[in-house]
């Protein structure tokens, strides 16, 4: 027996896939009217949840997905109006499920208090709904869960009976269906006995098994499936409603369904569900009976991944087990093709961690082979020239490698996009407005890691857009507005960086009110000239908030300092914009990825320094006309109409026999948050991707360094903190001195 416990991974992964595909169709349900493909959809990943869940024993969330399948059934076939009430109650519903699978994959197989309420609400609505057939449910999420162990002909009969019970006059089909599944089915984890029970749900249900190949006792392999079926089914079931049960065996059998008549022949035996007829198997030569009941039990020992996910759109990454057996005839090559398509791994996040660490070494081995090639290129001498071709060649296949291990961990941002139609659905009804939501870009790529760390400061930023920045329709209406507010998330690639923006169509900042807060908390003074932009940016500042009323929403200041950190956590940097009446733009960007980045070497005195080309915005030869200095102490720039702060490297970091003269060095403009400086430096070294190493673990922390990297010639270069120096300056130019600090690396 199979322990299917190694498979759950992957079936709460699975969940969670279908679960989101169910929140974003009864989404984009909402508002739109009826969508027959958006519903089938909905109704696909619930019924593959449910089907999974009861084959991995879970019985009570198998039971809460059949009846959520049950009100998504009416509104599939029609019977059933696609109306706010019933998609609000399904959205419960979904939420109520996420609980349940983190339950459960946290090892709590007991059911929240929540499913008993919503199960009776759901029971409520089918009873009151247009339609008998659904208004009393054969079972309920606190009924006794069906149990695996039961023989298939039983549990499928009671069903089949209950159906038969419930059944109103009417219109009624008659489907014959032809089943032949290839010799493979059984090792890709699919069972006939459950296809069968799905379909008594639908109706009344006859089932004629062909024993005919059932091979002799010392020859059977259980694993293969040596069973086909005639079945008769009868009911309002539609075609389409048949073809769903059978999705998971999709390209592993033989199917044909029939149309044979518009009538039942008769209800006589409308309850059960049994082999009413069977084809003797030829004679053994060991003259031993061929046992029919182990064949057909056979499958029930058999299961893996596959069956935890239906055909989806969005379902094919699934892990898909490869039939383990050579094919014995064109049915089970062809269930062999069928189950290798569009088949995907899932890979541990540890493993790929390791890989892309293995590269990192071998784009530093690269850059010290780099180095050496350089050195003896002076030497005139074939061998040489060989060993630089070899190293050209080299460094061609590291950076194909490099990028094609980074494309392991790259994800489209709509994994992070795809949470906030729905919190913006319900905080728009809490907060009585009327928002619109616009995504773009969502499959703009991004690294794993930050598309992690990037969910927490993008929410920050849409619930204080939706609380602060759009207006309710009144005021728009009155301000000549359309009642209906606008917030857009997008996403974008600009050089190596992704650029994710939030922008909203309302009131914009209240500048007035910022710099005054502001002034109040002692952050600058009433003197201060101060840009727009600068004056928007203090509200990233820890504890700033300038709302009159504090609600469980947004008003107490500890959301904006939180987006700023984490952006900063990831090497990126956060601004805003606003126009009074018009609305704000938040811009984040940030690295596509924190593995390997882009840098450029500075030289200060004897030490090489690596600045990150996203903080870069550009490097100028100093012009002595341009200086000027604030009290006799701190050195500015003037560039282009405004005053950046110098920041002397060789000061900051106590660097001897650095150049001192700023006309003989150079000056690199970095940017974080909106602020500038000039970094002034000996000499730009080049360009290098780096591989960043912890300074914090493997030394100590030391201001203004954000790690160190080693370079071609085996020596350790240090990674400026771009904001961390910018905070520097920030608190230097605010003390009385106004010098700034010197941080000391040794």
């Amino acid at each position: 027996m199979i322990d299917l416990s190694e498979f759950h991974d992957v079936f709460f992964e699975e969940c969670f896939e279908g679960l989101d595909i169910m929140e974003s169709g009864l989404l984009n349900l909402d508002g739109n009217g009826a969508d027959s493909e958006q519903i089938n959809d909905i109704f696909r990943a619930a019924h593959s949840i449910k089907g999974a869940a009861a084959t991995f024993g879970f019985d009570a969330m198998s039971g809460f997905s059949h009846i959520m399948e049950t009100l998504l059934d009416e509104m599939r076939d029609g019977r059933r109006a696609v109306e706010r009430r019933g998609l609000d109650l399904l959205l419960e519903s979904v939420d109520c499920l996420r609980e349940m699978v983190n339950s459960t994959k946290a090892g709590d197989t007991t059911p929240p208090p929540v499913v008993a309420d919503l199960t009776g609400r759901i029971q409520q609505m089918l009873a009151a709904g247009p339609g008998a057939v659904a208004a009393a449910p054969a079972k309920s999420a606190t009924a006794e869960p069906e149990q695996d162990g039961a023989p298939a002909e039983e549990v499928v009969a009671a069903e089949s009976a209950e159906k038969s019970a419930d059944s109103v006059a009417g219109s009624r089909n008659l489907w014959r269906i032809m089943f032949v599944p290839f010799e493979g089915l059984l090792k890709t984890g699919n069972e006939p006995a459950r296809i069968f029970r799905e379909l008594a749900q639908l109706g009344i249900l006859e089932v004629k098994a062909d024993t005919s190949c059932i091979p002799a006792l010392d020859v059977i392999d259980p694993e293969v499936c040596y069973l086909s079926w005639n079945l008769t089914l009868g009911g309002d079931m539609t075609r389409g409603q048949i073809e769903d049960v059978f999705d998971w065996v999709t390209g592993q059998c033989e199917l044909s369904i029939d149309l044979i008549s518009g009538e039942l022949p008769t209800q006589k035996a409308a309850a059960s569900l049994s082999v009413v007829e069977s084809v003797e198997p030829p004679v053994a030569a060991t003259d031993q009976p061929a046992p029919a009941a182990a064949a057909v039990a056979a499958p029930a020992s058999v299961k893996e991944e596959s069956t935890v996910s239906e055909q989806t759109e969005s379902s094919k990454n699934q892990t898909n087990a490869e039939p383990a057996a050579e094919a014995a005839d064109g049915r089970a090559a062809a269930s062999t093709a069928a189950a290798k398509d569009n088949g995907s791994i899932r890979v541990g996040i540890d493993k790929v961690d390791a890989l892309i660490n293995m590269v990192g070494e071998l784009v530093i081995t690269q850059s010290m082979l780099s180095q050496i090639g350089e050195d003896l290129s002076r030497v005139d001498s074939i061998g040489l020239e060989r060993l630089r071709d070899g190293l050209i060649q080299l460094e061609r296949n590291t950076r194909e490698l490099q990028e094609t291990v980074l494309q392991i961990r790259m994800l489209p941002i709509s994994f992070a996009f795809n949470r906030f139609p729905r919190l913006v659905r319900d905080l728009s009804n809490k907060l009585g407005k009327r928002i619109e939501l616009k995504l773009t870009g969502e499959q703009t790529e991004v690294d794993k890691t930050v598309l992690e760390k990037l969910g927490d400061p993008l929410v920050h930023l849409v619930r204080n857009s939706m609380d602060h920045g759009l207006e309710s329709p009144e005021v728009r209406r009155a301000s000549g507005k359309s009642e209906v507010g606008v917030l857009e998330l997008s996403a974008r690639h600009e050089g190596g960086d992704i650029v994710i923006e939030v922008i909203d169509d309302g009131a914009g900042l209240n500048r007035e009110r910022i710099l005054q807060k502001a002034v109040s908390k002692g952050l600058v003074s009433a003197n201060d000239d101060l840009s727009d932009e600068r004056i928007y940016n203090l509200i990233f500042q820890p504890g700033f908030s300038t709302a009159e009323v504090v609600s469980d929403v947004s008003g107490r200041g500890v959301g904006m300092d939180v987006v700023r950190r984490n952006i900063r956590d990831l090497g990126g940097n956060v601004t805003i914009t606003s126009e009074a009446g018009q609305g704000s733009r938040v811009t984040i960007r940030l690295p596509l990825t924190l593995a390997i980045l882009d840098g450029q070497l500075v030289r200060v005195g004897e030490q090489v320094y690596i600045i990150l080309l996203v903080s870069i915005v550009e490097s100028i030869q100093i012009t002595a006309a341009n200086m000027g200095q604030i009290a006799g102490r701190s050195e500015l720039y003037r560039l282009r109409e405004q005053y950046i702060p110098v920041v002397r490297l060789s000061e900051l970091f106590g660097v001897p026999h650095a150049v001192t003269d700023l006309q003989a060095g150079l000056l690199v403009v970095v940017e974080s948050e909106g602020r500038r400086v000039g970094l002034f430096v000996d000499d730009l070294m080049g360009q290098q991707q780096v591989v960043i190493k912890s300074l914090e673990t493997n030394f100590r922390h030391v201001g203004g360094i954000s790690g160190a990297t080693i370079l071609g010639d085996g020596t350790v270069a240090l990674i400026l903190d771009v904001a961390g120096i910018l905070n520097e300056c920030a608190r230097a130019q605010e003390s009385k001195d106004r010098e700034f600090p010197r941080l000391a690396v040794a």
